[in-house]
């Protein structure tokens, strides 16, 4: 009998796993995808090799990829970024960790206060949730990016918009600043050379600036895990969770079995009450199914995999809303072509970003060379020029929006990708009932019946078209001002990346599946712990850091709720993701 079983270790079970861990519980990880534990040897920076959607190492799939990778069904001409193993979809972010903004919240009365989606706020107030952002921040740790050419360039855009500089964590309104980001400054060696002999550790710590973020952070070369540059959770979290021994006065280390899918929670009822009492889970080896209980369980396996699992375990739901309200980031992707150096691809995926509450917001990215073919083709209008799709959308960019070819195509590129700026626009997105996770009608895998993402991304309410249409436009502006000689809008079509509240937590029973502790209002024992659990799309920013608070502010609630702990938030250092004792455990432990 487990104390508490996680199910997933992508962006915000880990959190719960480690703080957990660290007062003692027996904890036990289940993760349906594989555990990279030496990257170096697993991983390359070749992009198909990583991130093709059905043989790339980061994919939504098991440890053998040469079996296929898991199926789920959804709208057409969209694309579902999301991947499995140890650290999710955190394998391949950029490390943004801006936090939400305080208007989402149900204490917030600023004068723009009816601009947000107010029927979907967080069911506490902003300042609740500030000791958790910080208790994050300083465990990840979260520190203000290093800065190059591209930063330059895109701030050159910026000051000509007549918003100040941001200098606080808090976004108060619309501004501009360097990233808070989730990766360890460059040290020694690191962003002074170029030379791979030079950048080895403990020569070079940090950030090298390789540019190849989305391929998953091992570098430098040498390094322990836990000094990875990038603190996906792979890096950060998970190597604190399994070492909670060594770092943490009567912690126990967290159990972690990979390649495991749990296919069912099980319950009972108790004096009329509804409990969750442990899983069963899969083997994707050799199939065996394998049986765990346990006090407490906590959901984390994605907005998509959450309700499936729900419904695939026959849970109730009373109200009709597991599984509704998936919300993501409307994006779209704005373009500049220079005659000058840009430094583009070079350093951290996004160094930089412009916040413009109530609206979202906007952050220069850099790319490697397919992906920017990717990024630059994802087009709901058309071919620039040749056809629009009935969209014709025009505006302070070049022509139409729409993908480039030819004439328009050679012009952009022909500096290379260091005359070219790339700006990835975020709005703040309305949770919609329509918007859910159903099961699928098509045949079940191994796994039992697939999710079908019920997806309308193209039918958006008519606040959140406003909010894209007013970012993109301050997007080309802030181009123009850079000094960019062309600027085009790809209009992406939906790029499901920043997914969120399919299981929400809400002020309301009528539309939420939790409470304010992240507890399922149908099943007692049953918390969700990932971006599922989000009450809504955070005003637009990048939603790691939320996620992780909501997650430490979650396990607090358990620890209290089921354990008779007391709350540890203020109380204790969390600075121990680069500590050198987990340094040295993940190397007895072969990490």
């Amino acid at each position: 009998m487990r104390d508490v079983i996680v199910i997933g270790a992508g962006g915000g079970g880990p959190v719960v796993a480690k703080e957990l861990a660290a007062k003692g519980l027996d904890v036990l990880v289940l993760e349906a995808g594989p555990r990279h534990d030496k990257p170096r040897e697993q991983w390359t920076t070749f992009e198909n090799d990583a991130n093709n959607p059905l043989t790339g190492y980061l994919r939504w799939g098991q440890q053998d990829r040469s079996k296929p990778a898991w199926f789920r069904e959804w709208s057409q001409n969209s694309f579902m970024w999301q991947l499995s193993g140890v650290g999710g979809t955190t394998q391949h972010f950029y490390g943004n960790y801006p936090r939400a903004f305080p208007g989402v919240f149900n204490d917030y009365d600023g004068p723009d206060a009816a601009e947000y989606d107010v029927n979907h706020r967080f069911p506490f107030s902003y300042g609740e949730l500030v000791p958790y952002f910080e208790w994050v921040e300083e465990t990840a740790p979260v520190m203000t990016a290093a800065m190059g050419t591209r930063e330059e360039v895109f701030f050159r855009g910026c000051e000509t918009t007549g918003l100040p500089v941001q200098t606080t964590k808090t976004t108060h309104g619309p501004s501009y600043r360097p990233q808070e980001n989730a990766i360890l400054q460059p040290g020694g060696t690191a962003g002074r050379t170029s030379d791979p002999n030079l950048l080895s550790y403990p020569q070079a710590t940090g950030c090298t600036f390789c540019g190849y973020c989305f391929q998953g952070c091992m570098r430098p070369v040498g390094a322990p895990r836990n000094q990875y540059a990038k603190r996906s959770t792979d890096n950060s979290y998970v190597p604190m969770a399994l070492t909670a021994d060594v770092w943490a006065r009567g912690g126990k280390p967290a159990e972690l079995v990979t390649d495991a899918f749990v296919t069912r929670v099980h319950t009972e009822s108790r004096a009329g009450t509804v409990r969750a009492t442990g899983v069963t889970w899969r083997d994707n080896g050799s199939g065996e199914e394998h049986r765990e209980d346990a006090a407490v369980v906590v959901m984390a396996g994605g907005c998509t995999e959450n309700p499936r699992l729900w419904f695939n375990s026959g849970l109730p739901n009373p109200n009709g809303w597991v599984g509704r309200g998936y919300t993501d980031h409307s994006f779209d992707w704005v373009v500049g072509s220079f005659d000058t150096y840009t430094g583009n691809p070079k350093g951290t995926g996004s160094s930089s970003r412009l916040d413009f509450p109530p609206y979202g917001g906007m952050e220069n990215v850099g790319v490697p060379p397919a992906l920017n073919a990717f990024a630059t083709t994802l087009s709901d209008s058309g071919i620039r020029g040749q056809y629009t799709n009935g969209r014709g959308m025009t505006g302070p960019w070049d022509g139409p929006a729409g993908r480039l070819m030819g004439p328009d195509m050679k012009e952009f590129l022909a500096g290379g990708l260091d005359h070219v700026l790339a700006i990835l626009v975020i709005t703040d997105d309305d949770v919609e009932a329509g918007n859910r996770v159903v099961p699928s009608a098509l045949p079940a895998d191994e796994n039992g019946p697939i999710p079908k993402v019920q997806f309308q991304p193209r039918t958006r309410s008519a606040r959140t078209r406003r909010n894209r249409e007013f970012m993109a436009r301050k997007t080309a502006e802030v181009l123009r001002g850079a000094g960019a000689k062309s600027v085009y809008r790809i209009d992406w079509a939906p790029l499901l990346l920043h997914v969120q509240s399919s299981m929400r937590m809400g002020e309301s029973e009528r539309d939420s599946v939790l409470d304010s502790d992240g507890e399922a209002r149908a099943v007692k024992g049953l918390f969700i712990a990932d971006n599922s659990a989000l009450a809504n799309s955070l005003g637009g920013p990048n939603p790691t850091l939320t996620t992780q608070a909501l997650a430490t502010r979650t396990a607090e609630k358990i620890f209290r709720r089921y354990f008779g702990g007391d709350p540890w938030v203020r109380s204790e250092s969390p600075v121990v993701s680069t500590d050198p004792r987990v340094s040295t455990r993940l190397g007895e432990l072969g990490l």
